[in-house]
């Protein structure tokens, strides 16, 4: 299946991301947000991204408007009408995303493939609001998605092995590399990263170190690009701890229980790098 017109739901970090990634590869894109201005401002942020690439001479300045176009930023879902697959990437809570597949489940044709990026959500819930249940399939893709490489297929228990063949085929032309993971609260990626983010936030709660002690031992001691603590401030605080529960709530283990010191982060408002405050401070010259 060839994917001429991709959909993406949701313009924040995740889904300006993989419309940047997509553009990249030749496919045009519409990028829909129902927070107006949004997707406006994504496009215009993906914009300055490659201003960055195109002073260090790494792409051309045609290349950049060219895909730049290839972005079609919207706040009506009759964005979607000509898209041959469309990938949500909204906010981890079940109630959001359930309405945002009925939504594009009604505006799209009967053949397009619905994705989603969640990190937790099972695809099989997903997939059974819908009216085509086996053309619905997870995408996850790491964070930051221009960069990250990782693309987990999971195929819900609906999901047709057309669908998965065409999910495959989507995001190795994107140049990334793909793993399987079954249909399980957290898949393969989370259910492995979750208790290391909660280990160093309880390391912190109980002030083993600082958070600049604890992340530089993740990259020297274990050759982590990022510290736990500093990737956690770039996937939101938000959507660790939502993580973290789901994961409590469904496989009840203790190494999935959110620490205090997470929470109460949230409850501060301090979710990391989109508020500018989180275990760092983002918001200071």
């Amino acid at each position: 299946m060839k994917v001429d017109v991709l959909g993406i739901v949701g313009a924040g970090q995740m889904g300006s991301g993989i419309a940047q990634v997509a553009a990249q590869a030749g496919i045009d894109v519409r990028l829909l947000d129902i927070e107006a201005g949004v997707a406006d401002a994504a496009l215009s942020g993906i914009g300055r991204q490659l201003d960055k690439r195109v002073a260090k001479g790494k792409l051309a300045a045609d290349e950049r408007d060219g895909l730049l176009q290839r972005i079609r930023p919207g706040t009506d879902y009759e964005l979607l009408a000509d898209a041959d697959f469309v990938i949500e990437a909204a906010t981890e809570d079940t109630t959001v995303k359930l309405a945002i597949f009925d939504r594009a489940d009604a505006a799209t044709p009967e053949r397009t493939v619905l994705a989603t990026n969640t990190s937790a959500i099972p695809i099989t819930k997903l997939a059974a609001a819908t009216r085509r249940p086996e053309r619905v399939i997870g995408m996850h893709f790491m964070n930051p998605a221009p960069v990250m490489r990782l693309v987990e297929l999971i195929r819900g228990l609906q999901t047709s092995d057309e669908t998965l063949a065409a999910a495959r085929e989507l995001a190795e032309r994107m140049g990334k590399d793909v793993i399987d993971a079954n249909d399980m609260p957290g898949f393969i990626v989370n259910r492995m990263l979750i208790p290391f983010l909660n280990e160093a936030c309880f390391a912190l709660q109980e002030n083993l170190g600082t958070p600049e002690d604890i992340d530089r031992g993740a990259k020297l001691g274990l050759n982590h690009p990022m510290g736990p603590l500093e990737l956690a401030d770039l996937i939101g605080l938000d959507t660790v701890l939502y993580m973290a529960e789901v994961l409590h709530r469904e496989l009840g283990e203790d190494k999935y229980r959110p620490p205090t010191i997470l929470r109460n982060h949230v409850a501060a408002g301090w979710l990391g790098r989109k508020t500018g405050r989180g275990f760092y401070r983002y918001d200071q010259g």
